[in-house]
């Protein structure tokens, strides 16, 4: 496992929320990427089709504490991956399952979230080296589809579903076993303020600490009265993901 591999996966323990921030701008991204890390996101997305999301990319990686996972979204070829390591970036997160790609980006050096549909794709994907499965789209693998793929898929692999995902969304798929959650439209759009991108993330986090019993984490230090670790209450990862 490599260092990014043991950053990325205990960005998730802490917090699996993967904020996706497409269409944000340049100097958008400073003020909202701090509105998320203090609401208690530790993973941020800059798809490739968003304006100048390299200069993004850059700029919230050297806004960021070192904790925090920036890396980019919409990756299409081995190219962007290099641009995006060039820029700073640490995953790269794929609509597809490209083997080229997953294979360019772990030679860079970065983490790579392909996306999967089937689990053909998925062991597939994880045979090229891939970091973390994103569920893609989620509307199509709802929560009984993710707990199949969970009897088969090692405990270790982190599943996300990205696509869809609202507050309201997030304790099915953590009671079938998800590790995370790709957030989109639902916590930005182009134009949200960082107060807007706020308000909605707390109330992604509040959704997470409910369905994982983890307020003691996402960034909240040890809340008082948190409950100890239990089966029920445990991390979405397990310890074996990031000994």
């Amino acid at each position: 496992m490599t260092s990014i591999d043991h950053t990325l996966f205990h960005a998730l323990q802490r917090c699996g929320l993967i904020a996706i921030l497409r269409g944000i701008q340049p100097h958008e991204a400073v003020p909202i990427g701090h509105a998320l890390y203090d609401a208690g996101f530790r993973i941020i997305e800059v798809p490739l089709n968003s304006p100048e999301p390299l200069s993004s990319i850059r700029a919230l990686r050297d806004a960021l504490p070192a904790d925090c996972v920036v890396g980019a979204g919409t990756v299409l070829s081995a190219q962007d991956c290099a641009d995006v390591a060039e820029a700073g970036g640490q995953i790269i997160v794929m609509p597809h399952s490209d083997a080229a790609v997953i294979r360019a980006a772990r030679a860079a050096g970065l983490a790579c979230a392909p996306g999967v549909a089937t689990l053909t794709e998925a062991y597939a994907a994880l045979a090229a080296g891939a970091s973390l499965l994103k569920l893609f789209p989620a509307e199509a693998l709802p929560p009984a589809v993710l707990k199949a793929w969970r009897a088969v898929i090692p405990p270790s692999v982190p599943l996300a579903p990205v696509g869809g995902i609202a507050p309201e969304s997030i304790a099915p798929y953590a009671a079938a076993g998800a590790s995370g959650f790709g957030l989109g439209s639902a916590l930005y759009r182009p134009g949200n303020s960082a107060a807007d991108v706020s308000r909605k993330a707390v109330a992604f986090i509040q959704a997470w600490h409910e369905a994982y019993g983890m307020a003691r984490t996402c960034g909240q230090g040890t809340a008082p009265g948190a409950p100890a670790a239990t089966p029920a209450t445990r991390s979405p990862l397990t310890a074996a993901t990031v000994s």
